[in-house]
This record gives C-alpha cells, sequence and structure tokens, in this order.
C-alpha cells in the first residue's frame, strides 16, 4: 500500500472514531448540550472531508465547478444547514470510504503497468580500455561490449560474444521457464539473466533498443480512448449540471407551487444531490480497460490503447500471414527419399549447396552437420557452379554432382519422376546417377492449429490465410490447421488487393485483424482495422507498425487477447447498467421522499465500490481461452 492510500486510511478511520464518538454523544446528552453535538460531527466532517471541501473550493476559482467534490459539499454542508448532522457526516466519510476503494483499486491496475516498467535497467557495466566502466544506457555506443552479472538485466540489444546463460523473459512474454542462450544468440534489453556472466556486443542504442520501445508504447497506452470512455466523458459533462440543476429545482418548486415545509424538500434535493454522483462510471469504466490493458501485459501482449481492446471483442475476420505467424519461418530438412543411402545423399547435397548463402542451402548444410557431427571440408570440392532457377553443380572427391529441381534433373538427363511433396523438393545425382531428393519445409508452429481452433471457438467467422508460397504448400498447411479460404502465391501488393475485398465482406459493427510478423506486413497491417505482430521481440518493425503486439512467438495468444478484450467490455457493460440502474432508482426514490441520505449513500458509494471492485476483475487473466 502506497503512503497516499495509508494516509487517507488514516484520515477515515479518525474520522469513523469521530464520528462513533459524536453518535454515543448525541444519544445521551444530545438534548442537553445539541451545540456539543454540533461540534463533534463537525469534527468527524472537517476530519474525513477536509480534503473534499478544499478540493471544491479551489476548482471553483478554476472555473470547473461541477465535478464530484462540488456535489459532496453542497450535499453534506446542505445537511447540516438543516440540521442532519449525522447524515452531513456520514455522506462525507462513506464517500471517503468509496474513495479509499477507487484509489486502491487504480493501484493495484496499475501494478502490473509499473511490473512492466521495471523492465527498465539502471546502469550498464561497459569495457573499456581503462577496464569495466559503470555507466546510464544511455551513454552506451552500438560496438562497445557489456558485462551482465546473474541477477542483473540485461540493459541494451546485443548479441552475445561469451559465455552462457539463462534469460528470465517473463515481464516481457509471460513466459515461465527461462530460455537457454550462448554466444552468437541475440538478446533483448529488459531479460533478466539468471545464471551466468555473459559478454555483449552492442548492437542498438538505448533509445531504439526493445526495452525503450516497449516502455514508450506502455506509457502511451493510455492516451488513445476507447469509445465507451469518450461516451462516459461527454456523459458526465452534460450529466453534472443536468442533476445539480433538477436538484435545485426540487428544492425550490414544490414549496413555492404546492407548500410544504422547505426543510423537507431541501433534503430531499440534497439526497438527490448525494446519489447523483456519477463516480461509479467515470471511475469503473477507465478503470475496466486499464486492467484490462495490464492483465493483457502479464500475458505478454502490448496492446496500444483502450481503442484496440475495445476493437478486439468485435473480431469477425482473422486473416493471417503464413511465414513467420503460421510457421517458424526457418526452413528445416524433412523427408530424405534416398535410392540407397541417406546419410550419403544428404552429403552430397550439402556439400554441393554450401557455397550458397540461400535459406534452402544453409538448412542442406545445418542437417548434415546435425546429423553427421561433421563440418563441411571445403577441400573436398574442386568445382562449384551455381544455376539461377535450377540448382548447382559441384565436382566433390571427383565426383560430379548436381542438385537442385526437377528441371535441373531433366536438364541433365537424369531419370527419375517428380516428387508429390508438399515444400520444396531439392533432386541430387552423382556421375548421372540419380541419388533421391530431400524435401525441405517450413515448420508449421506447435500451438497453430490450436490458434486456429480457438478462433473459431471465439466466434470468429472466417480464419483467412494469405501467402507468397506455392499453391500446393499453401493448401497442405491450411488443411493441417483447418483454415477455410488460402490465397497464395501474392506479391505484397495483391495482399493490400485482398485485404480490400475481405474487408467489403465484414458488418458494418465487425472488425478485420490481420496477424503478420511486422517486418515486411506493413502496408496489410495499415490497412486492416486491427494489426496484430507476432514475436515483437526484438522487432522495431512489428512495434511500430503494429495495434497490438504479441511478444513471443505463440499464435494462440491472438484468441487470448480477443477473450480478453470481451471480458474487459463484458465488465463495462455490467458496470454501466448495474450504476445506471441502481442511481435512477434512488433518484426517483429520493425525489418522492421515499430514499433517506442514508440510501442515496449507498446510491452513490456503495453502488461505486461495487463496481470498482467489479473492474479490478479485467486484471486477472488466468483461465481465460487463449
Amino acid at each position: 500500500m502506497t503512503k497516499k492510500l495509508k494516509k487517507r486510511l488514516r484520515r477515515i478511520l479518525c474520522g469513523l472514531v469521530l464520528f462513533a464518538a459524536a453518535l454515543v454523544l448525541e444519544g445521551t446528552v444530545g438534548e442537553r448540550y445539541p451545540n456539543g453535538v454540533l461540534l463533534a460531527f463537525l469534527a468527524a466532517f472537517f476530519v474525513s472531508g477536509g480534503d473534499v471541501l478544499k478540493k471544491a473550493a479551489m476548482n471553483i476559482i478554476r472555473g470547473q465547478v461541477f465535478d464530484e467534490n462540488f456535489l459532496m459539499t453542497i450535499a453534506t454542508v446542505g445537511a447540516f444547514l438543516v440540521g442532519e448532522y449525522p447524515e452531513g457526516a456520514a455522506v462525507m466519510l462513506f464517500y471517503q470510504v468509496g474513495e479509499w476503494f477507487q484509489a486502491y483499486a487504480v493501484n493495484q491496475s496499475r501494478k502490473s503497468i509499473r511490473e512492466l516498467m521495471d523492465i527498465r535497467p539502471d546502469s550498464a557495466i561497459v569495457l573499456r580500455d581503462a577496464g569495466p566502466v559503470r555507466v546510464t544506457p544511455e551513454e552506451v555506443r552500438p560496438g562497445e561490449r557489456i558485462v551482465v552479472k546473474p541477477g542483473e538485466r540485461i540493459p541494451l540489444d546485443g548479441v552475445i560474444e561469451k559465455g552462457t546463460t539463462a534469460l528470465d523473459m517473463m515481464a516481457l512474454t509471460g513466459e515461465s521457464l527461462p530460455r537457454e542462450v550462448g554466444e552468437g544468440d541475440d538478446v533483448i534489453s529488459g531479460s533478466v539473466n539468471v545464471s551466468g556472466v555473459i559478454e555483449i556486443r552492442v548492437t542498438k542504442e538505448f533509445g531504439e533498443s526493445t526495452v525503450s520501445k516497449i516502455l514508450e508504447l506502455v506509457e502511451n497506452a493510455g492516451s488513445r480512448k476507447s469509445e465507451s470512455e469518450h461516451f462516459i466523458s461527454r456523459f458526465a459533462r452534460v450529466y453534472t449540471p443536468t442533476v445539480v440543476v433538477l436538484a435545485a429545482l426540487l428544492a425550490v418548486l414544490p414549496p413555492l407551487l404546492v407548500g410544504g415545509n422547505w426543510s423537507t424538500w431541501i433534503y430531499r434535493a440534497l439526497s438527490f444531490l448525494v446519489v447523483s454522483c456519477p463516480c461509479a462510471l467515470v471511475i469503473s469504466i477507465p478503470l475496466s480497460f486499464f486492467g484490462g490493458l495490464g492483465g493483457a501485459s502479464k500475458s505478454g501482449i502490448l496492446i496500444k490503447g483502450s481503442n484496440y481492446l475495445e476493437s478486439l471483442s468485435k473480431a469477425e475476420i482473422v486473416v493471417m500471414d503464413k511465414t513467420g505467424t503460421l510457421t517458424k519461418g526457418n526452413f528445416a530438412v524433412g523427408r530424405i527419399a534416398a535410392v540407397t543411402s541417406k546419410e550419403r545423399l544428404l552429403e552430397l547435397t550439402a556439400y554441393a549447396e554450401s557455397g550458397s548463402n540461400h535459406p534452402i542451402s544453409l538448412s542442406l548444410r545445418q542437417a548434415y552437420e546435425e546429423r553427421s557431427g561433421k563440418k563441411i571440408d571445403k577441400s573436398r570440392i574442386t568445382q562449384m557452379e551455381d544455376m539461377a532457377g535450377f540448382g548447382v553443380s559441384a565436382v566433390i572427391d571427383g565426383q560430379q554432382v548436381i542438385a537442385g529441381n526437377f528441371r535441373h534433373m531433366q536438364q541433365n538427363g537424369i531419370c527419375c519422376e517428380p516428387a508429390q511433396e508438399v515444400g520444396t523438393v531439392v533432386y541430387a545425382a552423382c556421375d548421372g546417377s540419380y541419388l533421391g531428393y530431400l524435401v525441405i519445409a517450413d515448420e508449421i508452429r506447435a500451438d497453430a492449429a490450436e490458434a486456429v481452433r480457438k478462433l473459431y471457438a471465439a466466434g470468429v467467422r472466417d480464419v483467412v490465410m494469405l501467402t507468397g508460397d506455392r499453391e500446393e504448400t499453401a493448401q497442405a498447411v491450411a488443411r493441417e490447421l483447418g483454415i477455410s479460404h488460402v490465397y497464395a502465391q501474392l506479391l505484397p501488393g495483391d495482399k493490400v488487393d485482398h485485404m480490400e475485398a475481405l474487408m467489403q465482406k465484414k458488418s458494418a459493427a465487425g472488425r478485420l485483424i490481420f496477424v503478420g510478423d511486422g517486418m515486411n506486413d506493413a502496408p496489410v497491417l495499415a490497412r486492416s482495422d486491427i494489426g496484430i505482430a507476432m514475436g515483437g521481440l526484438g522487432s522495431d518493425a512489428a512495434i511500430e507498425a503494429a495495434d497490438v503486439v504479441i511478444m513471443t512467438d505463440e499464435p494462440s495468444k491472438i484468441a487470448k487477447a480477443i477473450a480478453i478484450s470481451r471480458r474487459t467490455l463484458s465488465i463495462v457493460k455490467q458496470n454501466t447498467i448495474f450504476a445506471i440502474g441502481v442511481k435512477i432508482l434512488i433518484l426517483i426514490l429520493a425525489a418522492c421522499g421515499m430514499a433517506s441520505m442514508w440510501a442515496a449513500v449507498f446510491g452513490d458509494v456503495g453502488v461505486a465500490v461495487i463496481a470498482i471492485l467489479n473492474a479490478m476483475r479485467a486484471l486477472n487473466v488466468k483461465g481465460q481461452e487463449g
């Protein structure tokens, strides 16, 4: 609990003690010492509500008259003037109780954001000519080397040059298990070094680092308000002056028109003012969205504002890129179909392709080195030729080896049948004899199928895949994942055209979401209603281009983001209906003289506390689908 909360709680407790003492005094010597009773209730009133009176006066001076401080001041001071001392003191006391619950709830909601803000490192140890120097992260330049000890937070993005360790990335991604890293691996700022001492070569200035981008995103999230928040702000600006005017008319018109006791109608008007305070709506609805944003951030889902959080709840069509989103974007050797020896086929193909930096060539070389435990020996290769669009030719250990596509085999007179495989097929032959083929495929992410299933279960009408890959490969991936519509062999411009067509198919209230890796999908992300970038860690483009950034490579978190959004909106609707319903009921009863100021206290403070406690549920995202 913060110092401010503790101070307010002490004021409430002191006021409560004085209020109880005043009630005892009223019951024992009230008739004999009425002025003493008045002073006792005034003491409870000023101790518990002195700050409210001060705020009301300051706001009136600034021209900001119609707020809850003004309403409470008029209502409670008026109660004292008509001789209702206990009600006047009680209203102020319980109003402060409601304010304390509000402040506590906001503090709890901000806690998750503060935990994320704690990822900002305070310093970095730089290795310079004079030795290790501790400086601020802003002073470190790209290319310099820093040392990070166990338990310290990595201050800047970079590459490990020395040492191995495990990184705790829970604050960034929500992952509970540390990630093992070693020499040559990229590391990002904000993660915690768990086990070993590592030396890192810095690749980005602090202002361009991952942690800096995330902090900027989180700090600005609250400025993008949802339609519901804008509505409540507009509603409060009109509602508060209206109820003040109605209360004034209720106090004046009935005694003048139909007669009656002025004190009775003023008391009803004061009760009307107490219950009319819009605290429950003005506080609980922004608090619900703030809780939803905080809960999402704890799950590694960064949403750039409550407007996007609200839009996610209306998801109708989800369009997904294939490579890097549904698949890992890493090519790997899958099936090896050899005429004789699989080991010989892989070895000769890897050697033949070893002179190329193409992803397929790199995957062949990696597969050979992992399976054989040997490195490529370039001395065995005496000749090498790369034929664009066909494949390669090389002389290995004096043998003529060719590797490439089916046309390459035909061009060289090699007799073989085209393989009916999903993925890129590399054929190989040695000295004119066919060796077989290898299938190079992009691996599907472990939870991709689950992600698609959960999106449909969440009520998403259609899941569409756009890809520049071959039709056969795209259709095979779609069948495996259960995706209904696929558009393949697309250029970036084609993707935008398809997005335009899909935008026409959604309903007026629905939203179209595009999910990509954030690197080459900026035009499509911008065209969609909501752009979601996958694997935002280390990707500046993802954080800049998207409205929602999923910090890990888990497509299933898309469904979780939608679930968090819908739950948050559900809480907002509950609070709105409950608060307005109860207030209207008690307003009518108060105007008719059927509700006392004590009922008005419940209509204001009670409703506000219940709505605030309900809003805090938005922080809890455990167990939600996704």
